[in-house]
């Protein structure tokens, strides 16, 4: 009976502990692929817009996604 709680425990444990790692990795390859917005991406969205984008403006945009989260 005891045996058996241990077993289960252990499994949880090696299983959060696997399943850790492997949502890390995952997030890590995703981070490379779709980077967090900077404020060169906003300047550059700006621009390609039509608009020529000032330092106040692009903080602006900046302070409003960082809202949104």
């Amino acid at each position: 009976m005891l045996h058996d709680i241990l077993l289960v425990v252990l499994g949880l444990v090696i299983g959060a502990v696997i399943g850790f790692f492997v949502a890390r990795k995952f997030m890590m390859g995703y981070f490379k692929k779709n980077p967090p917005i900077n404020e060169k991406m906003i300047e550059t969205l700006m621009t390609s817009m039509g608009r020529k984008p000032n330092s106040k403006q692009v903080k602006q945009v900046m302070a409003q996604m960082n809202r949104m989260k």
